[in-house]
């Protein structure tokens, strides 16, 4: 049965609980900020006949563990595990095996969306618009670094900002060389140089799988700490609120000729069905000087704090946050088990598969038996 509010529930929210496991974690500040998402979460969702635990997980064990319950659905929060952001993908793939309704996108696009790298290859045969880069995985292979300058240097499987400051920007030969020094050394991973976009940062927050649409779109403000420095919203910017650089980069709604609006909602569409993603994310994009919108990240998790952009965008399109939050698990449980009103006639009728919301992995033939328990409570 399709997810009505007031119905019954169980809902287990999933979260990362990871950030003290590392002394020389870089991204400790991203890492511990997802314990306030997961509390407003329960907050918004609890209430009427809705029974929601929070469960913190922080390696394989404890997430199996935490799914003991059989809960209805699974709301997952997690954007890694060990303190490490590969493990963002272990998450839902425990939820598929599983076979448990979740929110958000599946362990393929969050693997996918996190390796920037495979990410780009994936775009770019699909004709969606991002800047060219390369991997460096040694110090001795910039000779290779065949990209005109300007260029930014990331690391490839992080998000949040994190190894992003002003200096990853770089514009001659001996810059690079420290930049991607100091991510290989830092965060023990290849480094992404890519061609850097000169031009406005606009967020795509997209919501829904077949009917999918963009929430209104933000843009961010860079003001006077940026004057003699690159545009760039560097880790500092995000997550130490009282830095120059995060007062100075608010995010507002983008005030965008239609014609552009129309092209960054496009490209920003096509960038998540190239990645398989759903439900709800938020596509990165740089627009430069010709009005050409070009994909710098995708995040399928993305921050969904009430005072977090996406959250934003979703109230200036009339969405509460808790209204939000119950779209989500609407969402999951009409991907997971079909619309209710595609129910064939009569009592004992099959349910039938609504093909463009419908996941049907352990739901056919041989594995229904296995996956075949209580059923558990909806994200």
């Amino acid at each position: 049965m399709c997810y009505q509010r007031g119905l019954s529930m169980f809902v287990t929210i999933l979260h990362n609980h990871d950030h003290a496991l590392l002394e020389d974690d870089p991204g400790r500040e991203a890492r511990a900020d997802v314990v306030n998402v997961a509390a407003a979460m329960a907050d918004a969702l609890s209430g009427g006949k809705r029974r929601v635990l929070v469960k913190p997980v922080d390696d394989v064990t404890s997430v199996a563990d935490a799914l003991g319950d059989a809960p209805d659905v699974v709301v997952n929060l997690c954007e890694s595990l060990g303190a490490d952001s590969r493990g963002e993908s272990l998450v839902p793939a425990m939820l598929e095996l599983a076979g448990l309704c979740f929110t958000g996108s599946s362990s393929l696009a969050l693997a996918l969306s996190l390796h920037k790298n495979k990410a780009k290859e994936i775009l770019s045969s699909r004709g969606v618009p991002t800047p060219r880069a390369m991997v460096i995985e040694r110090v001795e292979d910039l000779v290779t670094v065949d990209l005109a300058f300007p260029l930014i240097v990331k690391p490839t499987r992080e998000d949040a900002s994190m190894g992003i400051g002003f200096d990853s920007v770089v514009r001659d030969r001996a810059s690079l060389g420290k930049a991607v020094s100091r991510v290989l050394r830092t965060f023990h991973q290849p480094a992404l140089v890519e061609q850097y976009v000169e031009g406005r940062e606009i967020y795509v927050p997209l919501l829904g799988n077949a009917g999918r649409r963009a929430l209104p779109l933000t843009e961010i403000q860079f003001g006077a700490a940026f004057a003699d420095k690159p545009k760039v919203l560097s880790y500092t910017a995000k997550w130490d609120t009282s830095s120059p650089e995060c007062l100075d980069s608010p995010s507002r709604l983008a005030d965008l000729p239609r014609g552009l609006q129309q092209r960054c909602i496009a490209v920003a569409l096509d960038a998540f069905e190239a990645l398989e993603c759903r439900d709800y994310g938020r596509v990165d994009l740089r627009v430069d000087a010709s009005g050409q919108p070009w994909v710098i990240d995708i995040n399928p998790n993305c921050d969904l704090h009430p005072q977090a952009g996406y959250s934003r965008s979703a109230q200036a399109a009339g969405l509460s946050y808790q209204d939000l939050a119950l779209h989500l698990i609407e969402l999951a449980q009409e991907r997971h088990h079909g619309h209710q009103a595609r129910r064939l006639a009569g009592p004992n009728a099959a349910r039938r598969a609504a093909a463009p919301h419908r996941d049907l992995l352990g739901r056919r033939g041989g594995l229904r038996a296995r996956a075949d328990r209580r059923r558990r409570p909806a994200e």
